[in-house]
């Protein structure tokens, strides 16, 4: 529609949009930013309600704090691990399960569907899926961290139908003429033409086991395999206990100030990896779920 063309009312309609989008851009964004700001300002003005727009006497020294202790390095380390190969693992397994189960030809995928979406509202639960991990030997190991949460159900469905209509069944049948292999076809025709499926399940698995410390939690005992998460779950833990020793009212008070600043640091630090990488796969966020959600 040119310019020309375009009605008031049409001017009017794209006026009102752009006013409420950017409300509630405003709304979404606010908190983050005021956190950032808040990691480094002076925690008695954060604390007294003066910061607002902009940092205040900046300091870093909740940042400082944070990184004094020696396990956030390893903590970063490990959660980094555990997501890399976290996420390579469920993308494996979720892709070849999902075209598995998109071929019309398999024998017994209804079968193996129902099965798979049955676990979605039963499971298990904490006490057996423990004892599961406990004698296959995984405790205490980075398996536990990995094969648990390898695959989920939800993403096998959406993968499927997302091949189901996105891939032509002429496409495979034009492959197999050419004497193409399910092997072939799945590397060098249904992978490369499945980029958005694949960087929306990059970023739910991705977050899933960046944000993770419950298997933690359960499973690992030693300091060294702690993830961030977990690490800075008891940074902050240690800070409140540190708190509870303190009788000198003045100085309880300061000491409240320094862990408030020092919770903003640890949100900054935790959600920094995941700000970085979610502009690079955003192009292809709203098509992937649309495309696996909504169609078929």
């Amino acid at each position: 529609m040119s310019l020309l063309s375009r009605t008031k009312s049409d001017i009017v309609f794209d006026w009102v949009n752009n006013i409420i989008l950017t409300i509630i851009l405003l709304l979404v964004l606010y908190p983050l930013y005021f956190v950032a700001i808040a990691s480094i300002s002076d925690p008695v003005l954060v604390s007294g309600g003066e910061v607002w727009f902009v940092p205040r006497k900046v300091t870093f020294e909740g940042y400082g704090r944070v990184f004094n202790d020696p396990n956030i390095i390893s903590g970063y380390k490990n959660s980094l691990v555990y997501a890399i190969s976290g996420t390579s693992i469920n993308l494996a397994m979720t892709l070849t399960a999902a075209y598995a189960l998109s071929r019309k030809n398999l024998i017994g995928r209804n079968v193996i569907s129902f099965f798979l979406a049955f676990t979605m509202f039963f499971s298990g639960g904490m006490i057996p899926t423990f004892l599961i991990v406990n004698n296959l030997g995984m405790v205490n190991k980075i398996w536990a961290m990995i094969i648990p949460n390898a695959v989920g159900v939800w993403n096998i469905i959406i993968a499927r139908t997302f091949l189901q209509t996105s891939i032509p069944r002429e496409l495979y049948e034009s492959a197999t003429i050419d004497g193409c292999s399910h092997t072939k076809f799945f590397t060098s025709i249904v992978l490369p033409l499945s980029k958005a499926l694949i960087a929306i399940l990059i970023l739910f698995y991705g977050v899933g086991h960046w944000n993770s410390f419950f298997n933690a939690l359960i499973y690992l005992r030693d300091t060294k395999l702690f993830p961030l998460q977990l690490v800075l779950r008891g940074i902050l833990i240690q800070n409140q206990m540190e708190l509870s020793m303190v009788k000198d009212q003045d100085l309880l008070a300061e000491r409240q100030n320094i862990a408030e600043i020092i919770k903003y640091s640890l949100i900054i630090i935790a959600s920094l990896p995941l700000l970085v990488l979610y502009p690079f796969l955003q192009k292809y966020f709203v098509k992937g779920v649309m495309i696996g959600s909504l169609k078929g």
